[in-house]
């Protein structure tokens, strides 16, 4: 089925993205993607002031930019040719942009495809990745294109040069159903440097594409497992301008493999219409899909072919997408309708791209309604900090960063329906790796869970707390994608979101992405960073997970154990300090090695280093003498005795370490809440190579925590700390 296209570009609104660019004469950072060293706008001056075509460096016309996996070895002989070496008359766009200007080449990235189609049909989104105001005319021509993307919560411009893989004098890959248009192939192109080559786009979900295009969150659903509402939630999708995919599941021996009803299975299709129809008094639903490789049709009802369409009127006709004359033609263009009983039949699979909201034109006040409301948070899965796997390890899950949602009853978007629930559409994304797969490596495999709160303004919820907790929802999956969506109708209440690897220990940074049809509050679920109260006495039998710790009365046997230990101790001290009655930290360590000896004789102590030493008198020396008096000691000594009773108690296994995703809770035994993004710090900073913290290093991280607590204590000024240079090579040099 085809139509006439739009002959020119008059009148349009172009939705333009907010590209983020690097300011004039500022040089790009070390390291710096490719988009922040090459400027379009640069380029093209320079390439026009000495008169030459530009070839990109970042992405050359050589086989490592078509199939790096090859090694340099390509099937066949691809030449990279100029659209003006294959075609007369090159041109970006003829006669308008059209979802039949896509059609498949030799790559297997009908995923891709799919995507461009949907996107064609929405010239605002069309142009905003497609830039309409550059051509291949003599005089404005360098051999450059521009075109935007959505790259992990960017946009993003990529800059091509127009030579494109060919053989015999034809495009090896997407091309245009007219010879000499080339926008899709060009776009196919920045689409494969964006992700490191042609290879990269080999296989693929029409979701990834989808929210490249347009920034929007992508859910897909099972349609064997389809919700009820499905037609309302197609119907509502079309009002908002969301791109749709659909895809029949493959028979693992039988991929691209034609049905007898003339679908194809483990193939990308996208959907381009929705329509009501009655027939002979019965209403029904038509939905709208094409196959990218522009032929390979439906064969059942309401097909090209089909006699159902003599049962509809000449005005019903009109209604369908009709050329001008009001009469439906029938091609060989992979476009067709179908029942969508029939489609929710044939098809397994349905992917919906919601739309950001100002990806909506606005001049149409019912769409305006329809908009989604957004919100995003950005966090990191980092190994021993914040890594914690997914709800089978529950002694780490915990440590996953948490995110608390507010869903109100006045947020119910269905006055039609029944029920007393917020709709919410819940997104993870994961860093994407679809270059590095291309070399043998794969995505996480990620996923979420959501909880009901009980307190709105608690801190970092604890294991205890997901222990004796059930998840009200979790993600459709753990899977190893790009990202993990699914959509959920919640009663009104507080919920906390975790997202997780499957594994613990698994790094990657990730964006949560929620929508919601109103306003809704959302925020990180995280400690203040601060000094807290800390116990007088470490018991053994207090299970670590009891916090806070409250403080105990020191007994009359304990009170008498410390005279007598001070008693000792400061006999021990005199012998040591001499006369003058101060030790530096080469005496100090000899005390403490001896002091702890017996201590911690359950492994082997080697005694601590003299820089640590340093760091302790350091963290008691306010005259800056360098030495530790008696009186100074002792207070040192009543820091490191609770220091190591709390090392003991993290310790289970008497293995003279513990592992860091418990360091947490013993900083927080020790007095100190921290933020996440402190804590990931002093992870990357104090961690062994097999993520477990050492009591030497578990005693210098307290040392300088309680070092630094105090010196912004001594230059606190209201909530802030004010000092100068001077001060503050102090204060770091010192402690």
């Amino acid at each position: 089925m085809s139509y006439k296209r739009r002959k020119n570009f008059n009148d349009i609104c172009v939705r333009r993205p907010p590209v983020a660019r690097r300011p004039l004469g500022q040089k790009p950072r070390a390291n710096a993607p490719f988009w922040e060293r090459q400027d379009y706008n640069t380029i093209k001056a320079e390439c026009l002031r000495k008169g030459e075509l530009w070839v990109d460096p970042e992405f050359p016309p050589v086989a490592s930019s078509l199939f790096p996996s090859h090694a340099g070895k390509l099937p066949r002989n691809i030449v990279w040719k100029r659209p003006w070496e294959i075609t007369d008359n090159p041109e970006l766009f003829v006669g308008g942009a059209s979802r039949f200007d896509i059609c498949q080449g030799e790559l297997g990235d009908c995923w891709f495809l799919a995507a461009i189609a949907c996107l064609s049909m929405n010239e605002s989104l069309l142009f905003g990745v497609v830039p309409p105001d550059q051509s291949f005319d003599k005089g404005d021509y360098v051999g450059c294109f521009r075109f935007n993307f959505w790259h992990y919560g960017t946009w993003t411009e990529v800059v091509v040069d127009d030579q494109l893989p060919t053989f015999n004098n034809r495009l090896t890959f997407v091309h245009s159903a007219e010879e000499n248009e080339y926008w899709s192939a060009l776009l196919e192109k920045a689409y494969a440097k964006l992700y490191g080559s042609y290879e990269a786009l080999k296989g693929g979900s029409v979701t990834e594409a989808m929210e490249d295009f347009t920034g929007g969150v992508t859910e897909g659903m099972d349609l064997r497992n389809a919700p009820k509402d499905l037609l309302k939630i197609v119907e509502k999708a079309m009002m908002r301008n969301s791109l749709m995919g659909c895809s029949v599941e493959a028979d693992p021996n039988a991929i691209d493999s034609k049905m007898d009803n003339g679908l194809v299975m483990g193939h990308a299709y996208s959907i381009t219409g929705l329509q009501k129809v009655n027939v002979q008094g019965q209403e029904i639903n038509l939905i709208r899909v094409r196959n990218p490789w522009g032929s390979v049709e439906w064969m059942g009802d309401w097909s090209d072919e089909s006699p159902k369409w003599d049962l509809l009127s000449s005005e019903q006709k009109a209604k369908l997408n009709t050329d001008d004359d009001g009469d439906l033609n029938f091609g060989d263009d992979g476009e067709f309708w179908m029942d969508f009983e029939d489609w929710r039949t044939n098809f397994t699979r349905l992917e919906i791209c919601n739309l950001p909201p100002d990806a909506m034109q606005e001049d149409d006040p019912k769409k305006k309604k329809m908009k989604w409301v957004t919100s995003l948070q950005e966090g990191k899965w980092q190994k021993g900090a914040t890594a914690g796997g997914c709800r089978n390890f529950p002694d780490t899950f915990w440590i996953n960063p948490q995110y608390r949602i507010s869903l109100d009853a006045a947020d119910d978007p269905d006055p039609d329906d029944d029920e007393v629930a917020c709709s919410v559409i819940i997104a993870l994304m994961q860093r994407s790796k679809r270059a590095e797969k291309v070399m043998g490596t794969g995505m996480l495999t990620i996923g979420f869970a959501i909880y009901e709160l009980e307190d709105p303004d608690c801190e970092t919820l604890k294991k205890e707390y997901f222990m004796y907790h059930k998840s009200v929802a979790r993600s459709p999956s753990f899977i190893n994608t790009r990202e993990i969506c699914g959509r959920y109708k919640l009663p009104p209440a507080e919920y906390v979101i975790i997202p997780s690897t499957f594994e613990p220990g698994e790094e990657s940074e990730f964006m949560l992405r929620i929508y919601t049809e109103k306003s809704v509050e959302t925020k990180e679920i995280d400690d203040e960073t601060q000094v807290v109260t800390i116990p007088q006495v470490i018991d053994d039998a207090l299970p670590k997970e009891n916090l806070p710790v409250v403080l105990k009365p020191k007994t009359p046997k304990q009170l008498e154990k410390e005279e007598k230990e001070k008693a000792a101790f400061t006999k021990f001290f005199e012998s040591i300090a001499g006369e003058d009655m101060e030790i530096d930290a080469f005496e100090l360590k000899k005390m403490m090695d001896q002091a702890l000896k017996k201590e911690l004789s359950y492994f082997e102590f080697n005694g601590f280093n003299v820089e640590l030493c340093r760091s302790m008198v350091a963290l008691m020396d306010d005259d800056k003498s360098g030495m530790l008096g008696l009186d100074e000691f002792f207070d040192l000594w009543s820091d490191i005795k609770l220091w190591t009773g709390v090392f003991k108690m993290f310790d289970a296994d008497k293995s003279g370490d513990f592992d860091t995703y418990e360091l947490r809770l013993a900083l927080e035994h020790v007095g100190f809440k921290l933020k996440n993004t402190i804590f990931q710090q002093i992870v990357l900073r104090y961690q062994a190579d097999d993520q477990t913290i050492s009591f030497p290093d578990f005693i210098a991280l307290t040392i300088r925590l309680k070092a630094m607590f105090k010196a912004f204590a001594s230059f606190m000024d209201g909530n802030k700390a004010s000092l100068g240079l001077e001060d503050w090579l102090t204060v770091t040099m010192y402690c």
